[in-house]
């Protein structure tokens, strides 16, 4: 008769999930926290138009504003009507924005601008200038007063090189 010989099971390990959790306990809220600051925001741009198609019944208006090293220009396709020096390496952005509302008045159905860049404008100063040409924000009169309503100018923005 043969023997059955029964082998011993090994215990089953528990398994240890402290270190773990310590590690999720510090990086969930280093995750949460860091969210915050990788949000993208995005700038619609269209290229500018040629110079093609049918004659219209009314001359077209073209509003460029130029951004130069030493200053801004408004053209209006064929001449410059406004030129804006930079202030201490600035722009004067308060000039056009004074400039482009006048503008605006004249032209109330005016939607689109070119703004033609120079090739070593900085990035900022380049952001600075469509959000002036996008939309006027006007400053509080008082800290208990309601903010005015910002005024949309010239919303379709053509990004193109400065002659």
């Amino acid at each position: 008769m043969a023997r059955k010989t029964h082998k011993k099971q090994p215990p089953e390990a528990e398994l240890d999930v402290t270190s773990f959790m310590n590690l999720m306990v510090v990086l969930i809220p280093f995750l949460l926290a860091t969210a915050v600051f990788s949000q993208v925001s995005i700038q619609e741009l269209n290229l500018p138009s040629g110079s093609g198609g049918a004659v219209a019944d009314k001359p077209k208006v073209t509003i460029e504003v130029m951004v130069r090293k030493d200053a801004l220009e408004i053209s209006n396709g064929r001449s410059i009507t406004d030129r804006f020096p930079s202030k201490e390496g600035e722009y004067d952005l308060a000039a056009l924005t004074d400039e482009l509302r006048r503008l605006k008045e004249k032209n109330p159905e005016k939607e689109d601008v070119t703004v033609l860049l120079e090739p070593e404008i900085e990035y900022n100063d380049m952001i600075a200038v469509m959000d002036t040409v996008k939309i006027y924000k006007p400053k509080k009169e008082s800290d208990d007063a309601p903010p005015p309503e910002a005024e949309v100018l010239f919303p379709d923005i053509s990004i193109g090189d400065a002659p």
